[in-house]
């Protein structure tokens, strides 16, 4: 399956990428922008997420419900997204209905409203979604474990927020926000489908865009390398104790990605993984169990989950340090890692089967500055990866040393002790 992509740069700074492909009728659309929690300070944690939300408030030319009203009839979907480092705003639409989506979609990326009774109501709506996510600590959890790991960087912070800054922001304040960060230069339009490159580019030129030549924001310094391990727990009653153990990883540009991913489908990715078999298979501590890694500019993150009920922590953590234990012993077998490495491989071929996948892949790969390898590159790289490699990985990367700990359940005390099965320095460390 060859892979063949486009990728212009207007005058005013915005990148378009697409790839076509044959044998379909639909186009995934996406404006991907530089805008994510990490970009926040303190005081302005949770207004990129507040902007995403605004932005289908309406503009000059389409009102709320008109946007809706738009896409109903042409059979398709708007939606976005706010990540750490981005937001990304999306649809997928037959071939004949490409030109009105993207008009519209430029107009709410560029020119949102930002009328002040339309916050008002906007930001209720995100404090319910506050609210709901500390209600449920399946998702919580990982925003303690961000703490754990990160402190006070904003790779730290949840990326929806805090509420006071939510609840009194004001319309002009954010509409300044979003001035600052949707600025062509931080802006890529990404494509695949029935796509002809030439003329999106044209599209995308006769669109008025707005605030041209403005600079990029400037990144925040990366965090600490040094910094102390953290663990920290919140007392909320619960049916199950709900833990994440984690710690720095690798930057999205780094070569050792692709070994990454091996080694986290052999520890916890997939269910034939260590951890799944161990916890869950053999022994029915835990429902869900599993590892998992992420990518960032200057950093990433590497660490697992589980819940279980509060009789069985103490042995779940047991299996936990074990396999933690084993995993920097031997990281894999030989048919752990054909099996991985063939796991790894079939997914992104699959992946690569979907319009909307596609362009997921080229827009965060040309707004996080990485190559667009094709898929025989992709594959190369993966079969590359060794079992030398992993053992290198699982050393730096899984080092009891390294390991903050998050957790949400009833007894404190009871998580503590048990997670000296993992790290002696967890358990000894001061709780925050």
């Amino acid at each position: 399956m060859q892979q063949s992509h486009r990728l212009t740069e207007l005058d005013s700074g915005v990148r378009v990428v697409t790839e076509h492909m044959d044998s379909v009728r639909s186009v995934a659309l996406g404006f991907w922008i530089g805008a994510g929690s990490v970009g926040e300070t303190r005081d302005e944690a949770g207004l990129s997420h507040l902007v995403e939300h605004m932005l289908f408030r309406g503009t000059a030319r389409y009102a709320s419900l008109e946007i809706d009203q738009i896409f109903d009839a042409m059979g398709a979907e708007i939606n976005a997204g706010t990540g750490k480092e981005t937001t990304s705003v999306y649809t997928r639409v037959i071939d004949d209905h490409l030109a009105e989506a993207f008009d519209v979609m430029a107009d709410i990326v560029w020119r949102p409203r930002f009328a002040a009774e339309d916050l008002d109501n906007e930001r209720q709506i995100v404090l319910e979604e506050l609210a709901m996510y500390d209600d449920d600590p399946q998702d919580k959890v990982f925003d303690v474990l961000g703490e754990a790991v990160f402190g006070e960087h904003p790779l730290g912070r949840p990326i929806i927020g805090r509420p006071e800054v939510v609840a009194e922001v004001g319309a002009e304040g954010l509409l300044a926000f979003h001035h600052e960060r949707y600025v062509p230069r931080n802006v890529v339009i990404a494509a695949a489908g029935a796509i002809d490159h030439d003329e999106l580019v044209e599209m995308v030129a006769r669109a008025q865009v707005e605030r041209a030549g403005s600079p990029v924001p400037e990144p925040p310094s990366p965090p600490d390398a040094d910094a102390a391990i953290r663990r920290m727990f919140l007392v909320k009653p619960t049916e199950q104790v709900h833990v994440c153990l984690g710690a720095p990883g690798i930057a999205r540009d780094d070569e050792r990605r692709f070994a990454l991913r091996v080694l986290d489908n052999i520890f916890g990715g997939t269910s034939s993984s260590r951890l799944f078999q161990e916890v869950r298979e053999e022994r029915g501590l835990a429902y869900s169990v599993y590892s998992f890694q992420s990518l960032y500019r200057d950093t990433g993150q590497i660490g697992l989950y589980l819940g279980t009920r509060p009789d069985n922590l103490d042995e779940a953590l047991s299996v936990v340090g074990t396999e933690l234990t084993r995993l920097r012993a031997e990281p894999a077998t030989a048919a752990e890692l054909a099996r991985s490495k063939e796991n790894l491989k079939g997914r992104i071929v699959l992946a690569l089967e979907s319009t909307s996948s596609r362009m997921n892949r080229l827009g965060s790969s040309v707004l996080g500055g990485l190559p667009l390898l094709d898929l025989d590159e992709v594959v190369e790289r993966v079969d590359a990866v060794t079992l030398e490699d992993l053992e290198q990985l699982a050393v730096d990367l899984f080092a009891p040393e390294r390991l903050s700990a998050a957790g949400i359940g009833g007894d404190e005390a009871a998580f503590r002790t048990a997670l000296a099965h993992v790290s002696p320095q967890l358990a000894e460390v001061a709780s925050r």
